[in-house]
């Protein structure tokens, strides 16, 4: 019977199985550093995709104001298309500015009668990116929602 020393130096010794056990040991976590360099990759593209259709609709308000209903629809469908969204994640509607106030209103009756007034298109795209690793309890779906001001016009509420 061998004794348990000369196993061990003998085990130590023989290198045939190391690439096998090394390689098991390397390659799960190359595997997930891989899936999730993927997944992120994934979540700054569909960013992308959303500032660069707010950018787009913002063009497009520029260049003939949005000032009937069916054009604001238009801009919508648009953004839609371009996105692959809904209408309900797509919002597009006026906003107003009185004097240098810092903060909108939903209406010009919210200015005062002598007040200069500035119109502003707000946009808002929502969306929702569930990665693939929150199926198995890690983190959870993340939210996108891109909101741009666009100035279409400045003027007095009278």
């Amino acid at each position: 019977m061998m004794r348990p020393a000369p196993i061990l130096r003998r085990l130590a010794r023989d290198t045939r199985g190391a690439m096998l056990v090394e390689t098991a040991i390397v390659a799960p976590v190359l595997i997930l550093l891989s899936l999730g360099a993927f997944q992120v990759s994934t979540l700054v593209a569909r960013q992308s995709e959303l500032q660069s259709a707010a950018a787009e609709a913002e063009a497009i308000a520029l260049a003939s104001a949005p000032d009937t209903a069916e054009k604001m629809t238009t801009l919508q469908q648009v953004v839609m298309a371009s996105t692959g969204l809904t209408a309900e994640q797509v919002a597009i509607s006026n906003t107003y500015r009185c004097n240098a106030a810092s903060s909108f209103v939903t209406s010009k009756t919210g200015c005062a009668a002598d007040a200069r007034v500035s119109t502003y298109l707000r946009l808002q795209i929502q969306d929702t990116y569930t990665p693939t690793w929150t199926q198995f309890g890690v983190g959870s779906p993340i939210q996108f929602n891109v909101v741009r001001f666009v100035l279409v016009s400045q003027g007095s509420n009278t």
